[in-house]
């Protein structure tokens, strides 16, 4: 995405777009992550070469989703393709890391929710010849940023996913890393959004045809924190849905929820930009459409999301629900048959056709989205007046409507790149294009980007 920023301007304009389709080896399931990076080249060129009038593109930042990393040896070559965080090494990883460090003790310091993929279970998954022959462990933007520039650095929203973060000093937990035998060093130092990490390359610099001027800026690099500045919130009393293949149900706050209460309902704290909390729940997402699309696709006719979502509209209300956040919908397969196993196993009416199982499921979600919103609120003290919706999900009005419906609340739908807008306001902030704070950001957005509002059907 190419942005031009100014005091009264945000524009986004798309250069290149491209595929990311993991990896299943032998070994596992993996991202593919030399050529995305090959991909993040050709993207550049494309944002050089689109550059008009004298412009010269002045700045680089990175976000991607959270948890996956890289291991480099201590040459600075990478170990062997990323795994991917749906791969099941991990069953098991988290009673041997519990073992060292109890849960409840584990939240107090990182304040994270237990989700199976989390770093911390990930490297405990790690083989032990392969984990010793590491000299650091770069999370994907790190990983980008650092074959981009030669600089090592960790960006601390994303670093706060990891499970390794102390949520009150936000800096590294070192008793963490002794507790469980990893090298305090593992993970390079914190970087935070809006610092300057450097110059390109002169390779990537002749690859692309930029200007030896541009730089990369550290963003929320968690896509997650980027998602959340580009929320076109008037106020504080609010709450967010983050909505692609997860949806990351929260509310922003000024300083971390450590209750007992906050570890049972699963609810983290996650490092946000200018030092705000992320106080949340993965819901699993519109990955449960997307991998039922993909298995028609696989056996059967295709399948026209537009005219499913046309006739899943006029699906009658009241139908079977189910819960988005059972483990069974984790891994990639047939999302279909998995939903109809826990609706039977429920006691519940499986759908008969695409349309009433597409409506099961933004059913599910929506209730989902409106379950966890209240306890957002009710956690944290916060109260909430309007939900925002952004990412892909707000383009699929069914959605929004039934989320509205569900929460009791306005929904506010968009906008739909709120993660490439995050993005590129730190990135002017840092650079002097805007200033202020998140506040004065999304005045910006509000003045600038396309919002529609869905109303609860009782209002």
């Amino acid at each position: 995405m190419l942005a031009r920023v100014g005091p009264q301007r945000l524009d986004l304009t798309e250069v290149h777009r491209f595929p990311n389709v993991p990896v299943r080896l032998p070994g596992g399931l993996h991202w593919d992550v030399l050529r995305l990076y090959g991909d993040v080249l050709a993207g550049l060129g494309h944002a050089a070469r689109s550059c008009v009038g004298g412009e010269v593109l002045s700045s680089v930042g990175i976000d991607s989703w959270a948890v996956d990393y890289g291991l480099l040896d201590g040459s600075g070559a990478l170990l062997g393709n990323p795994y991917h965080y749906r791969d099941g090494r991990t069953a098991g990883a988290a009673a041997s890391v519990h073992a060292k460090v109890g849960e409840r003790e584990l939240y107090d310091v990182t304040g994270l929710q237990f989700l199976p993929f989390n770093t911390i279970y990930q490297l405990a998954a790690e083989p032990a010849d392969r984990l010793g022959r590491a000299t650091h462990a770069l999370l994907v933007p790190d990983l980008l940023t650092y074959w981009l520039t030669g600089t090592l650095g960790t960006e601390v929203t994303n670093a706060s996913t990891t499970g390794l973060l102390d949520v009150r000093s936000g800096d590294w937990a070192k008793a963490l890393f002794d507790a469980l035998g990893l090298p305090r060093d593992l993970f390079p130092a914190l970087r935070r959004p809006g610092d300057v990490v450097g110059p390109l390359l002169p390779a990537v610099l002749e690859e692309t045809g930029l200007a030896p001027s541009a730089v990369v800026t550290a963003v929320g690099s968690h896509d997650t924190a980027s998602a959340v500045v580009g929320v076109p919130a008037a106020d504080e009393r609010f709450a967010y849905i983050s909505c692609g293949t997860w949806s990351l149900v929260g509310v922003e706050l000024d300083a971390p929820v450590l209750t007992p209460a906050g570890r049972a309902a699963n609810f983290t704290n996650e490092g946000g930009v200018d030092g705000t909390v992320r106080y949340l729940r993965n819901v699993m997402g519109l990955w449960l459409l997307s991998e039922s699309i993909a298995t028609w696709e696989r056996t059967g006719p295709p399948a026209d999301l537009p005219a499913l979502l046309a006739a899943a509209a006029d699906v009658p209300a009241g139908g079977p629900v189910f819960d988005p956040d059972d483990p069974v919908f984790l891994p990639p397969g047939d999302m279909p048959a998995r939903i109809a196993g826990v609706l039977r196993a429920d006691g519940a009416r499986v759908p008969g056709t695409r349309a009433e199982l597409v409506r099961c499921i933004l059913d599910s979600l929506a209730a989902a989205y409106a379950r966890t919103v209240r306890a957002a609120s009710e956690l944290s003290g916060r109260p909430v007046d309007v939900v925002h919706l952004v990412g892909g999900g707000a383009r699929n009005e069914l959605l929004c409507r039934l989320t509205a419906d569900a929460c009791g609340l306005p929904v506010l739908a968009g906008p739909v790149e709120a993660t490439a807008l995050g993005n590129v306001l730190v990135q002017a902030r840092a650079h002097g294009a805007v200033d202020g704070d998140r506040w004065a950001l999304r005045e910006l957005l509000r003045s600038t980007q396309a919002v529609k509002r869905y109303e609860p059907a009782s209002l």
